[in-house]
């Protein structure tokens, strides 16, 4: 349920659809609802203030 994606199984961000074959290092992840959810680099400094509030991402 919370594992992370198997290694063949591509990372998408969870905003934008962005895709990631290996998870980059800048990458946040978030478990919401009980299920993992990741944002790549972008929407995670876009949104990070909601992020450190704990806010949901359907929030923000």
């Amino acid at each position: 349920m919370n594992e992370a994606p198997a290694p063949e199984a591509a990372y998408v961000c969870a905003r934008c659809g962005r895709t990631a074959r290996e998870l980059p290092l800048t990458w946040t992840c978030s478990v919401e609802n009980g299920a993992r959810q990741y944002f790549c680099e972008e929407c995670a400094r876009a949104n990070i203030r909601a992020i450190e509030g704990r806010l949901d991402s359907s929030w923000w």
